[in-house]
């Protein structure tokens, strides 16, 4: 396969069924591209969109015009006409045939390499949340915590994870690193900068977080009245040593929160190897919700 520097993201056209159509971006280009110098699309001027007929193919069309789909069939993939990682792996590793301009060489030119790291560099393997480049650092980062959820270490108790790959702490409890992805990225998501979060720097350890925001450091403060998008810091045992983190989501009732977590279960909640939403409540355990300041 050729080499690039990661998975953007899952692309889906108009009329999937279920799925979020996905908003322009230049690995759309680089698809438009490859599929076209393979023969199964008519070289033109591209454009960024991920149209319902390139997605499946013109109907009635020739080999010609059989689109993302078209190459699939061929390589016994299912047909769907979207692009996920499998797909997109393929279309990493295919040659033009026989027969047309440049046939041997790979599909996906450096052009096309290019245009896929930079659409990697804006997505980080996620499409973002609606709302384009507004909204607060917060929000972004609760939906990308949302966006996240079922996402597990593999292999399991491993504690290997895309966040501490990122972080560049991998094969360690991993919690703190979730939300310090989550902000990140969700800042990048609204076009602003996070200031509480440094990839690498802040926060990959729980008590960390409560002793920055106790002394005002970085934009952090505690606060007993959290909205969506603040941190909830964990102390299982009482014994002002914090074990765990999420981010806090919504009140639920009866004291209850909901919060989105990484690094939890239902068997170890500290631990547990899984994005997950769990319901908490405020008083089964030491729990410091911390508000984060906005750009």
């Amino acid at each position: 396969m050729v080499a690039v520097k990661g998975f953007p993201r899952n692309v889906y056209p108009p009329d999937a069924p279920d799925k979020p159509k996905s908003t322009d971006g230049p690995d759309v280009l680089a698809y438009k591209r490859t599929v076209s110098r393979a023969g199964r699309w008519e070289w033109g001027e591209f454009d960024d969109t991920f149209s319902d007929s390139f997605s499946h193919g013109k109907a009635g069309g020739n080999v010609g015009e059989s689109g993302v789909a078209g190459v699939q069939r061929q390589s016994h993939l299912d047909a769907t006409g979207w692009i996920g990682e499998k797909t997109f792996n393929l279309l990493r590793s295919i040659r033009i045939p026989a027969g047309l301009p440049h046939a041997g060489e790979p599909a996906m030119d450096a052009t096309a390499v290019k245009q896929i790291n930079d659409a990697f560099d804006r997505f980080h393997g996620q499409e973002p949340p609606p709302g384009g480049q507004s909204g607060t650092v917060r929000a972004a980062a609760l939906s990308r915590a949302i966006s996240q959820l079922g996402t597990k270490e593999s292999p399991a108790e491993s504690n290997n994870t895309k966040y501490g790959s990122w972080y560049g702490v991998n094969y360690q409890p991993w919690c703190a690193i979730f939300c310090t992805w989550c902000f990140e990225f969700g800042a990048s998501d609204v076009g602003k900068d996070s200031p509480s979060f440094v990839k690498g720097s802040r926060y990959a350890y729980c008590p960390y977080v409560v002793s920055d925001a106790r002394a005002g450091r970085y934009g952090l403060k505690t606060t007993d009245d959290p909205i969506p998008g603040d941190l909830v810091v964990y102390d299982w045992s009482y014994d002002t040593v914090y074990d765990h983190i999420g981010i806090f989501e919504k009140w639920s009732g009866s004291g209850q929160f909901n919060a989105i977590e990484g690094n939890t279960s239902l068997n170890n909640n500290s631990n547990g190897g899984e994005v997950m939403r769990r319901t908490r409540s405020k008083s089964g355990q030491g729990t410091v919700f911390v508000r984060v300041s906005e750009p």
